[in-house]
């Protein structure tokens, strides 16, 4: 076969539109590109000529480009691939990466971001594939995240770049975004897989605990330490680690946590002798570390450490073009766990696309199997949406920042329009204000009620006796 020119790019492309302008685009780069459009067209230029790169789509007209890679693979094992891909999922993010693409490219994509990619590519060599250690994931089988929005293709393919090392990773995101689910998306998908997913939420221990509960203790360490007990680290030895709200751990904790993560090593709360353990780290958290950081309540040190690999996840008010598949996947789960089977009307999604959603998927996902539980027909119409859930179902009226609608209409109505007695005001706006207060802290903290009652700046049990008295359930807001 004849030597690879530098330059040549052989593009697997479908679509007229898109291939004309890729084409254009590499072309004002400088490289020559030859264009075929199905797999069989690929395999004869392949055989005919030796290429620089080759850009791919998925879906082509004679087959899936990507499932016919090993055929690439053999005729040219050092080209570097580039996959593009209509089909925007998380698995076929992985099999990208799986097949040792050099890049993957969700449509539609930034023209400038590929070109930059394809000059990277020509430059480089495609790595060896590991068969041992390498299992491509079938196209039937499920996916932990669900969703084709632009805002999840840049977590899909952050996902993938963190597969095939340990490089520690930090997930950001609101409450209910599914930090979890990423974290075990990558366990699972990942060099780990065959190991141990040990997950703690370090916001849920007593902080005097925090220690014992992540590095485990000597028999007589402190009191009630009646045996030895391991902690999280060496239940996780050789698979991953999971610090979720990791932003709530203790600052002595913090201490001990950066060490471990600096040297490997872990001592056991009352112990002496140093133990090695072999984790991968994936921390969490729904708070902006930064003002911590500045504050002094979270080290900054600790920060750089966890913060390699920075992963954002979006809010579902970002990304409303998911719900309606979020909500279609949560009635097969619902029907899974023996709920009644149902079907939503697009009346209804539309019905649910509208919700502010302020506990993202989580309260979706709460919110569908009420519905699976409650709704009188196999068909979950508009109306059944609003006769089952009610209010719930139109944005809170709670402040807005800027006094406009809501709250403040409300108010400015009292205020000027009905005259009110001394302090009728002042006891109406708590009663609108109180319970949607309540039920934001609830839901920032998972239906801790000790974290809420310190978010609200409150004592727990005039928390506890609130929620009483307002008809609140604390277990509906608890992580699902």
């Amino acid at each position: 076969m004849p030597s690879t020119s530098a330059d040549a790019i052989l593009l697997v492309e479908d679509d007229i539109a898109i291939a004309t302008v890729i084409i254009a685009a590499l072309e004002d780069e400088g490289f020559a590109i030859t264009h075929c459009t199905s797999i069989a067209g690929r395999d004869k230029q392949l055989g005919s000529r030796s290429f620089a790169v080759m850009l791919t789509d998925v879906i082509l007209e004679d087959g899936d480009g990507l499932a016919s890679l090993a055929a690439v693979r053999d005729r040219a094992p050092d080209m570097p691939v580039i996959v593009l891909s209509a089909q925007n999922t998380l698995d076929t993010a992985v099999r990208a990466s799986e097949s040792d693409a050099f890049e993957y490219f969700p449509k539609p994509f930034d023209l400038d971001e590929l070109v930059q990619a394809v000059r990277q590519a020509a430059g480089a060599r495609a790595p060896a594939v590991d068969t041992a250690s390498t299992t491509l994931q079938g196209e039937g089988e499920k996916m932990p995240l669900v969703g084709r929005s632009p805002a999840m293709q840049g977590v899909y393919r952050m996902i993938t770049r963190v597969l095939r090392n340990d490089l520690t990773v930090l997930i950001t995101g609101e409450s209910g975004t599914g930090k979890e689910l990423v974290a075990e998306a990558i366990h699972e998908l990942g060099n780990r897989r065959t190991g141990p997913f040990v997950a703690v939420n370090t916001a849920a221990i007593p902080a005097d605990l925090v220690e014992s509960e992540l590095f485990g203790h000597e028999k007589g360490a402190f009191t009630g330490a009646i045996a030895q007990a391991i902690g999280k680290f060496e239940q996780a030895n050789g698979g991953t680690l999971f610090l979720d709200e990791i932003g709530d751990m203790p600052a002595e904790a913090q201490t001990r946590l950066l060490r471990a993560l600096q040297s490997g090593r872990i001592r056991r709360v009352g112990g002496r002798q140093e133990i090695a353990v072999n984790v991968r780290i994936i921390a969490a958290t729904n708070r902006d570390l930064t003002p911590m950081i500045a504050a002094g309540t979270f080290r900054e040190d600790l920060f750089y450490r966890l913060n390699v690999v920075p992963i954002v996840l979006p809010p579902l008010r970002e990304r409303r073009e998911d719900i309606a598949a979020l909500a279609q996947h949560f009635l097969v789960l619902a029907a899974e766990d023996g709920l009644p089977r149902r079907v939503l009307t697009g009346e209804a999604i539309e019905k649910l696309e509208q919700r502010s959603w302020r506990g993202n998927v989580r309260e979706l996902r709460n919110v569908v199997y009420r519905l699976a539980l409650m709704a009188r027909e196999e068909r979950i119409d508009a109306d059944s949406v609003i006769d089952i859930m009610g209010a719930e179902m139109t944005p809170a009226s709670v402040p807005q920042g800027d006094g406009q609608g809501g709250f403040g209409a409300a108010l400015a109505g009292w205020l000027t329009a009905e005259s009110p007695p001394p302090g009728a005001v002042y006891h109406r706006a708590l009663a609108a204000f109180e319970k949607p207060l309540i039920e934001y802290a609830l839901g920032r903290t998972g239906g801790n009620q000790l974290r809420a009652a310190q978010l609200l700046g409150i004592n727990r049990n005039t928390l506890r006796k609130r929620i009483g008295e307002l008809g609140l359930e604390p277990d509906r807001f608890s992580p699902s």
